[in-house]
């Protein structure tokens, strides 16, 4: 049985082919499109020229100064812009990956530039740690410039404080005493209801008892206030002895309780101590427990005012320790500056930080908060000082013979630059300033075309001595990809290219 093809029609067999061949077409333009445009260009010039000057040129031997180059690979530029750079000349700029990318369209927002210094922030970088009691420092468990941590034992003073010791006797007398009435009572009890002893004695006992427990009571009160916890005022009741040591402990940064002062009746060998309650509950502390601090980084011992030994008077600094875990940049502004800062306070516009560094590039700290403008201008200056908050991180954490040691990598007193906005630009060409070069009235960018950058005019409506913001009229689009440093070097290159030789006759007159 025979299977009968249907007859297609020829206009049909032609649209398909046309179509694949547009479709392959398509898809291969760039390998046959520029051969073939300046093929068509060398065929226009030679039929204007004639073909008799082409030929004389070739007769009289004359050496195509693009002899042995791919004119096909430079359609759609002129020579005279367009620069081909080697992967020496690339690297001697500092082109790279990162310095050649496509432009885009973001917010740019114009920004004055004022001088400013890191300083603390008052009231919050330095902790003073000071003794409550008289005492004798018995042991020092940290180095000057030692890094501690919320919760560590920092000192171990030996209690010769008069009251706190009178305080103490009269509790443990007045417990003694309350036990040596409870005890009288209960006989006076047993004797009262045989008759044996009057009513009126065993009410009399009642009463010296109920004095006893007033009188307890603010003994109490008072051991509290020369910073007795109530877990300590009821061991001295449980156990009736005194405590004779006064621990110091680092204070929490952002919080305060009664862990940072401790007393005890031992002497204690570790850098850290539970509390004395939890040899009862049997529950167990950490560092974060006593002090439910925020702090996140670590406190610098700064100054050690006292060694082991020495006596201490209540009151008396122990030590200072320094958090430099945020800190506070000071800009200094100008008068006329004043509006526009508080413009961008008001917006919550971000502020930049620049660090001049030797030899290198500037370090620039983004996304910082200002904290807020001072209320009076300095008569001396006539500046207006603003903070500008600085979080802080630790540049270097090292042990050294059991100690540790934290270097900050931002500390007061060094030198910065604020770049505060000022104005807001939405939908910008944003380039760094070093992507621009200048020539007359005439400004330039270079545009990556295939191996070689073409020279682009452009206008620059804004620049600053960091940034310049270009003009979206047509010049250039999102997406073109442009070098974004060395513009200058590059457009020296391409006057040296077009410069042409040195005149032979130069120096010597005809």
């Amino acid at each position: 049985m025979k299977i009968r093809m249907p007859k297609v029609p020829m206009k049909w067999v032609w649209f398909v082919a046309t179509l694949i061949i547009v479709i392959i077409g398509g898809f291969t333009w760039q390998h046959w499109f520029p051969a073939t445009k300046a093929w068509v260009d060398r065929t226009a010039v030679s039929f204007r020229n004639g073909d008799g000057e082409s030929h004389v040129g070739e007769a009289a031997g004359e050496v195509d100064s693009h002899a042995g180059h791919d004119h096909a690979t430079h359609a759609g530029h002129d020579e005279a812009t367009s620069l081909e750079l080697s992967p020496q000349a690339i690297r001697n700029i500092g082109l790279s990956d990162e310095t050649i990318r496509p432009i885009t369209l973001e917010t740019f927002r114009r920004s004055i530039t004022v001088p400013a210094v890191v300083v603390e922030r008052p009231g919050r970088s330095r902790v003073q740690v000071a003794t409550p009691m008289t005492g004798v420092v018995t042991h020092v468990h940290a180095v000057q410039g030692e890094a501690v941590e919320p919760g560590s034992l920092l000192f171990q003073i030996r209690l010769t404080h008069e009251d706190l010791v009178n305080a103490q006797t009269d509790f443990v007398r007045t417990l003694g005493e309350l036990d040596v009435e409870n005890r009288e009572i209960t006989r006076l009890e047993q004797v009262t209801r045989s008759g044996a002893v009057a009513g009126k004695i065993l009410l009399e006992r009642q009463y010296s008892r109920d004095k006893l427990k007033a009188n307890l009571g603010a003994q109490r009160e008072a051991l509290r206030l020369h910073g007795l916890s109530d877990d300590q005022v009821n061991e001295i009741e449980r156990e009736r002895r005194l405590l004779r040591e006064l621990q110091v402990f680092t204070p929490s940064v952002d919080s305060h309780g009664e862990a940072e002062l401790r007393l005890t009746r031992h002497f204690v060998q570790a850098n850290y101590v539970l509390e004395d309650a939890s040899k009862h509950t049997g529950s167990q502390h950490t560092g974060s427990q006593h002090t439910g601090s925020q702090h996140t980084g670590p406190l610098i011992l700064q100054d050690l005012a006292v060694h082991k030994g020495q006596s201490v008077n209540a009151g008396e600094t122990l030590c200072i320790l320094t958090d430099y875990d945020e800190l506070f940049i000071e800009g200094l502004a100008f008068e006329q500056d004043i509006r526009q800062l508080r413009s961008a306070s008001q917006n919550g516009w971000k502020v930049e930080a620049i660090i001049e560094q030797p030899g290198s590039q500037s370090h620039v700290i983004e996304a910082l908060d200002i904290a807020y403008l001072a209320n009076q201008v300095d008569a001396t200056s006539r500046t207006l000082n603003f903070y500008v908050r600085l979080p802080n991180e630790v540049a270097k954490d090292r042990r050294n013979d059991g100690n540790r040691y934290v270097e900050w990598r931002y500390v007061p007193g060094q030198r910065m630059q604020l770049r505060v906005p000022v104005e807001e630009m939405p939908e910008q060409i944003v380039v760094p300033v070093e992507a621009v070069a200048s020539e007359g009235a005439e400004t330039f960018v270079f545009q990556q075309n295939g191996s070689h950058f073409d020279r682009v005019p452009v206008h620059v409506k804004y620049r600053d001595q960091y940034s310049a913001v270009i003009d979206n009229d047509g010049s250039l689009f999102p997406g073109d990809v442009i070098a974004m440093r060395g513009a200058h070097q590059m457009q020296m290159a391409l006057k040296n290219k077009s410069g042409g030789g040195v005149d032979p006759h130069a120096g010597h007159n005809h």
